[in-house]
């Protein structure tokens, strides 16, 4: 699924453009050649229709085109992140260190939606923490409204 912020720009760092091209080269030079000579293989003898093999690998075909699409998409509208300043304003590209009141020290990098991945240490611009960052300081008090309910996060350093 494409989502694209609210414009036409990708931000991603430069260590996502190079995970994109190199999932993009992936399923261009070798998953699809690959589940083209299964579609050959599953087509031959047999009516289509009747052929779940062959009906599996055509659905993996579409998703695949679908991911190259939005691959294609995503690096013909990438905008690089460059890494934080050191003024300690939070904006794309910071690396951010935060306490929740009453939980352990976090550390995150602000990215664009692209790449973000919490369990990797990425959050979105676009997420409620990541929006909530933004343009503040070490030492602030950010809120953040969840499912649970207000959260309060303290910003303990910038990089």
């Amino acid at each position: 699924m494409i989502n694209i912020e609210n414009s036409d720009r990708a931000y991603v760092t430069s260590r996502g453009l190079m995970k994109i091209e190199t999932e993009l080269a992936y399923l261009r030079d070798v998953k699809m050649p690959d589940i083209i000579d299964r579609l050959e293989e599953t087509r031959v003898g047999s009516d289509p229709i009747d052929n779940i093999e062959y009906m599996t690998t055509e659905d993996e075909r579409a998703f695949v085109a679908g991911r190259i699409i939005e691959l294609t998409y995503i690096l013909n509208h990438a905008e690089l992140i460059q890494p934080g300043q050191a003024d300690g304003l939070i904006r794309l590209g910071s690396t951010v260190v935060v306490q929740e009141e009453g939980a352990n020290i976090e550390t995150y990098m602000v990215v664009g939606s692209t790449e973000a991945n919490p369990v990797e240490g990425t959050i979105s611009n676009l997420s409620p923490l990541g929006r909530a960052l933004l343009n503040h300081t070490i030492g602030d008090d950010v809120e953040v409204k969840t499912p649970e309910g207000l959260k309060r996060f303290r910003i303990i350093a910038v990089k």
